[in-house]
């Protein structure tokens, strides 16, 4: 084997703790190069595959939490995206689709002049008037810039699949064009996990963003390993199932074996054990609570848990009572979100409970 390639992986399983179990992991799940490392503020970096270029390892998603109806309390907002920045967070993951989630977040980088450092990942969901017709996704690409107020934005991805044959390659123009930095595709539904699988195998994607926790952990089997294979970014989505394994784990204190990775939360323990894994560049958790934030921001300093305390995390979670069943749980269980979106959906669910 190449020295230089032993070295790498050595460099990786030493800066995240791996020990003797993690040379029983398969090959395709050790990255070469220096995937992960630290920064001068000792935060969790990860590089992207196809650039270089390092992330941290916990960004900021905006789904329900940034959506606000006009006139609407915020400032607990503006209190999260500075608790997130102060803490080392880059990555803002936000959608059209979000509701008023672009505008909170542009509004408010804009007066704390982070604007332009951030790394945005947003998303294109669109069709067109005829096959092959791109003025959907400009249309809609030229709205995100205002909202965001960014002319480049650092990573588009087609949202949850839509019309994905047709949008990737509209984004891989943008990306010649300098529009945008990188190409991506987006998915959270289980039934489209092989789909998004099929598009990260044949395609030259530079990110893929799916669904994975430590109670859903179906990205293993397809999606992660071609990911490392293609030198593909992965950011997550759901790290905390909606809301759902906090609710599971309500009351009860962390295992002891937690101290052992530098964890003193639930929340760090569900995120040190998504950021583990080797394939992934970065969890966006969602929060519109600034304390909350605090506790995300805070997985990626310390150790990290390796291969052997992954599955001892695992089998821990399996002896609580819903772990196996946490999917039917409603989502984001003691939670109220008020924004377009939810009253959207509350108004369709009234109509159709009328008829």
């Amino acid at each position: 084997m190449d020295n230089h390639i032993q070295s790498n992986r050595r460099d990786f399983f030493k800066t995240i703790g791996l020990t003797a179990a993690a040379s029983a992991l398969p090959s395709a799940l050790i990255p070469s190069g220096n995937a992960v490392a630290q920064s001068s503020s000792g935060n969790i970096m990860r590089k992207i595959p196809r650039s270089g270029e390092m992330l941290p390892a916990i960004g900021l998603g905006t789904y329900l939490t940034f959506d606000l109806i006009p006139g609407a309390p915020r400032n607990n907002i503006r209190e999260v995206i500075k608790r997130f920045w102060d803490g080392g967070g880059r990555v803002f993951d936000t959608s059209p689709l979000y509701g008023t989630g672009e505008i909170s977040v542009g509004d408010f980088a804009t007066c704390m002049g982070i604007n332009e450092q951030m790394f945005i990942a947003n998303k294109i969901w669109s069709t067109g008037e005829y096959l092959a017709d791109d003025s959907h996704a400009r249309k809609s690409f030229e709205q995100s810039q205002q909202r965001l107020w960014r002319e480049k934005i650092d990573l588009m991805q087609v949202h949850s699949l839509v019309n994905v044959d047709q949008i990737v390659p509209v984004l891989k123009n943008w990306k010649r064009e300098g529009k945008i930095k990188y190409v991506g595709i987006t998915h959270h539904e289980i039934p489209y996990f092989n789909a998004l699988a099929l598009q990260v195998e044949r395609s030259d994607l530079d990110f893929v963003q799916v669904h994975y926790s430590i109670q859903m952990r179906l990205a293993e089997e397809r999606i992660l390993p071609a990911a490392m294979d293609k030198g593909t970014a992965v950011l997550v989505n759901m790290p905390f199932e909606k809301a759902r394994l906090f609710k599971l784990v309500e009351g009860r204190p962390l295992p002891d074996f937690a101290k052992e990775f530098d964890c003193k939360n639930w929340a760090e323990f569900f995120l040190k054990w998504v950021i583990s894994h080797p394939a992934i560049t970065c969890a966006i958790p969602a929060t519109s609570n600034p304390a909350h934030q605090s506790e995300n921001i805070r997985a990626m300093r310390g150790k990290l848990p390796d291969q052997e305390m992954r599955t001892r995390m695992v089998k821990f979670m399996e002896t609580i009572p819903g772990f196996d069943t946490l999917q039917q749980m409603p989502a984001y269980p003691g939670k109220a979100y008020n924004g377009y979106i939810r009253r959207a959906m509350n108004a369709r669910a009234a109509a159709a409970a009328s008829k």
